[in-house]
């Protein structure tokens, strides 16, 4: 006998991709309004108890949970003390690098429903990263994925499309380590990348480690200053365009290239108000005159990295 989903739904983790992948995997065939929760506006429970005039299953995914205003706490509450039965409710919650997700929201579904963490861990990636490739009709050999891993780092949403782009650029062959590290010479930074993720995801300690990580393995100080001023520039634009743009057009606007690139930017530039985006900018270009002046590095980088990630700008 099949054992019923429950009507609500928390999941829980650090990747956003992986977040909102689990949550449609979850749902299925039914296909849920998305509302992204700093958006909310009140009464987007209701459709859940609403009979749909074509009979077709409602459901609602709720994203960046911990953006949740308090008219939407307050809602939720509401609805989660009896929910409909046959129309899911999933609540995402980012966090960040060994973070919890809200108490609150915890206890307010452990009653009627489920939490339940997402996360890969390092041993994991290889089979997910194998599942992907088959998704995409892509032949991806063992020491093809391991390859993968290494020059992309842990990050769900950058190797998913990594196994696009080789589907694309490889059709019909066996991509092997020589295959990747064709395709993908050059993209170290994607270490970067993830400091980047942390530092401007307000993750402290997570980005001080990735930093300590980069500096240990050599990385270029000013290829390291490069990335972060890149990233901050992604995310001004970003801010610059209107918060209820929808993510394909706000990649397009922002020049990013995909639309998991456009919700994650979103949900950073969200941490930052535009004076303190513009005020990071100016230390940013105060970094890099110091490390071409010949300041070092292991003073530079870190209190750059601290003013992004712990607000002291």
């Amino acid at each position: 006998m099949t054992r019923a989903k429950p009507p609500v739904l928390l999941l829980w983790g650090e990747d956003p991709f992986l977040l909102r992948e689990s949550a449609l995997e979850w749902l299925g065939d039914v296909q849920p309004r998305e509302v992204d929760a700093a958006e909310w506006q009140g009464g987007e429970t209701s459709d859940l108890a609403t009979p749909s005039l074509f009979g077709e299953r409602r459901a609602l995914l709720v994203t960046d949970c911990r953006s949740l205003p308090d008219v939407g706490e307050k809602e939720l509450a509401a609805y989660t003390a009896a929910p409909a039965l046959d129309a899911p409710l999933v609540l995402v919650v980012t966090v960040a690098e060994r973070g919890k997700p809200p108490a609150a929201l915890v206890k307010m579904v452990e009653s009627v429903g489920r939490v339940k963490e997402i996360k890969l861990t390092r041993r994991d990636l290889p089979t997910w990263l194998l599942s992907r490739a088959k998704r995409r009709n892509l032949e991806l050999a063992p020491d093809g994925a391991a390859a993968l891993i290494d020059t992309l780092v842990e990050n769900a949403g950058a190797l998913d499309q990594a196994v696009v782009q080789l589907a694309n650029a490889f059709p019909g062959e066996r991509v092997t380590g020589d295959h990747v590290h064709r395709q993908f010479r050059g993209l170290g930074e994607q270490h970067v990348w993830d400091l980047c993720d942390k530092a401007f995801g307000k993750d402290l300690a997570g980005s001080i480690r990735a930093l300590r990580s980069l500096r240990e393995s050599g990385d270029d100080p000013l290829l390291i200053l490069g990335g972060v001023a890149s990233r901050l520039r992604d995310l001004l634009k970003v801010k610059a365009l209107p918060e209820r743009i929808p993510p394909a057009e706000l990649a397009r606007e922002a020049g990013l290239r995909f639309e998991w690139q456009a919700r994650r930017y979103k949900e950073q530039a969200r941490r930052f108000t535009m004076e303190e985006l513009v005020a990071l900018h100016a230390q940013v270009t105060e970094a890099d005159r110091a490390l071409k002046s010949g300041a070092t590095d292991d003073v530079v980088l870190p209190v750059l990295v601290s003013a992004i990630a712990g607000g002291r700008v």
